[in-house]
């Protein structure tokens, strides 16, 4: 079996991203069939323990097929952050690289993706004081009055994010009330370089050409976790008494909408409409996200020739 060069000559990086629901794991999982890869997670809720059906985490059989890193790295109650993804996903590649092999990141958590690759922003720290008064006004009010706040203040961030999008909205407000500078203002200065793209950073994109079909397969894959425990792995969560909808966790798609239908009650119908909707609307962020790396290569996941194209890419660039 081929072996990559060490760090010292170290190939470029290769990320596989793209929407969720969109093949991602199934293409690297056949990858690792015939290249020595390993697998680093680029996914902001599978580094959660105990979030496993929801997040569609890889299976115990899966990961002995091919080592998967920063996946169950900290409790539901713990914050995780892109400059701690980069430190953790910086780490994994040297290690996987020592061992002679190929670093594969995959996933769809795009700031992540875009923090490994092109360096990430000096922020602020959180300040808890502002946050836990912003979620309170939130929960009187609701995340779209706090929405049209943050439009008010800073346009051009209001429109990166939905009018629903809890901790994005906090986070421009929470940086504003602290600083007195807009979160635009902030990204507007030029970021670090990140350590990961000294020897370059190939994209590849897999983006559908049928958007029907990928609401099709996030539509099945959401009656696929009901039909695995999803609704228990919840109350499960909630039972532990340390949890709140709050909490980064538990505002992760599904989870979200499976709390507050447990909190609520009524039909199993509800809650399916309502966590396809938002599995479709992150699809839709995560497309977006995507479409605006110019370096990309674009793939269609449901292609014949996915995989093999996929594969000839990672194999060209690892020599």
């Amino acid at each position: 079996m081929r072996r990559v060069e060490g760090e010292g000559a170290a190939a470029p990086l290769v990320m596989l991203l793209g929407p969720t629901a969109s093949g991602k794991s199934g293409i690297a999982l056949r990858l690792a069939q015939r290249l020595p890869i390993e697998i680093v997670s680029v996914d902001s809720a599978q580094v959660y323990r105990e979030l496993d059906i929801g997040t569609a985490k890889p299976d115990c059989a899966e990961r002995a097929t091919v080592a998967h890193h920063l996946i169950d790295l900290v409790e539901p109650t713990d914050a995780y952050s892109a400059a701690r993804f980069v430190d953790d996903a910086l780490a994994a590649i040297a290690a996987i690289r020592a061992r002679g092999r190929i670093p594969l990141l995959v996933g769809g958590t795009m700031l992540y993706a875009r923090a490994l690759a092109e360096g990430l922003h000096p922020l602020p720290s959180a300040d808890t004081d502002v946050r836990a008064r912003l979620e309170q006004e939130a929960r009187e009010h609701g995340w779209p009055v706090l929405h049209a706040r943050l439009a008010s203040i800073d346009p051009q961030a209001a429109a990166r994010v939905d009018r629903s999008d809890a901790q994005r909205i906090q986070r421009a407000l929470e940086i504003f009330e602290t600083t007195k500078r807009t979160m635009s203002d902030w990204l507007a200065e030029p970021a670090p370089p990140s350590p990961a793209g000294a020897s370059g950073i190939v994209r590849i994109a897999l983006e559908p050409t049928d958007r029907a079909v990928l609401h099709a397969r996030i539509a099945a894959r959401f009656d696929a976790m009901l039909a695995a425990g999803f609704i228990d792995e919840v109350r499960a969560l909630r039972a532990r008494g340390d949890l709140s909808p709050a909490l980064p966790s538990m505002r992760s798609v599904g989870y979200r909408q499976a709390w507050q239908w447990l909190d609520a009650g009524g039909p199993l119908a509800q809650l399916r409409e309502a966590g396809i909707a938002a599995t479709r609307q992150l699809a839709k962020r995560q497309l977006t996200w995507l479409r605006a790396m110019r370096d990309r290569i674009p793939i269609d996941p449901f292609a014949a020739d996915a995989c093999d194209r996929v594969g000839d890419i990672v194999d060209r660039v690892a020599r």
